[in-house]
């Protein structure tokens, strides 16, 4: 799974980096306790979440996917991460968003959730 994760490089934000990096592994943590109802493995091990920056006002931006687009969770899954990482402490507001390009495949998925799921 590659790394979702965008900010500023640390010597141009506002944010300090040790700040930065705290709220980047809060964030990942926030979004390990949200789950596709239908599969017993978390969003972003599953590899639905495209995209996470964090700007110099501690605003987040999320741009996420779901397995399948008639998914029946699409209206609310964006709300769960969002209340999810609004729990982050610095974090000053979250939205996310979905979004099918590219589309979610297998091959998104981390090692982790391959495990869960018995796909060798």
């Amino acid at each position: 799974m590659t790394d979702t994760l965008t900010q500023n490089a640390p010597d141009m934000s506002a944010i300090p980096a040790d700040e930065l990096a705290r709220m980047t592994d809060d964030i990942v943590a926030a979004l390990k306790t949200v789950y596709d109802p239908e599969i017993p493995v978390d969003i972003y091990e599953l590899g639905l979440i495209y995209k996470v920056d964090i700007d110099d006002d501690r605003n987040v931006a999320i741009d996420m996917t779901l397995t399948a687009p008639g998914c029946p969770v699409a209206g609310d899954m964006p709300g769960w991460v969002e209340n999810a990482v609004s729990t982050v402490g610095g974090v000053a507001s979250v939205k996310a968003k979905i979004t099918f390009d590219p589309p979610w495949d297998q091959s998104r998925m981390s090692e982790e959730a391959r495990m869960a799921m018995n796909m060798w």
